[in-house]
């Protein structure tokens, strides 16, 4: 089973390029997406990066990231790079998926991916908004072909 989990938070502009790319993956293989394949919207909820991750194979988690680099910046992650361990504090809002990748692993043993892929994009503007900027419009094309490639893949191996 693959699964595909795109985050986010769909009124901040580029903060939603995960959800959107999480959406546009559906509705591209509308009717066609392979039996083993599952595409989940997040949001910003780490629990259910953690619950949608368990008893799968592989996993590909999408979301924007804010650093120093180029709006638009593509970059591709083993998730062991990126796994977090959650520092309790006084909101469940603060439990994102890097923490879900380490706690699901603990918690789910087995049961969770050792296959873990995570594409990150630099955003250009996480202020409030419905649109996504030019360079990361551009960078979610790349990455919607690139995962479509693996979904198709995935699917022929395990037809």
């Amino acid at each position: 089973m693959l699964t595909i989990i795109g985050c986010g938070n769909a009124t901040r502009s580029d903060d939603a390029v995960g959800v959107l790319i999480a959406q546009r993956l559906r509705a591209d293989f509308d009717g066609a997406l392979p039996e083993n394949v599952r595409i989940f919207d997040a949001g910003t909820s780490g629990i259910e990066v953690m619950f949608h991750a368990r008893g799968t194979t592989a996993l590909i988690v999408v979301d924007a990231m804010n650093s120093d680099a180029e709006p638009g910046a593509i970059f591709e992650v083993p998730g062991r790079e990126l796994e977090t361990i959650y520092e309790p504090s006084f909101s469940l809002h603060d439990f994102r998926w890097d923490h879900a990748l380490a706690a699901g692993r603990k918690i789910f043993c087995g049961a969770f991916p050792e296959d873990i892929t995570v594409y990150l994009i630099q955003a250009g503007k996480l202020d409030f908004g419905l649109e996504l900027t030019a360079p990361v419009r551009t960078a979610a094309e790349k990455v919607i072909a690139r995962i479509g490639e693996r979904i198709r893949a995935y699917g022929a191996a395990k037809a």
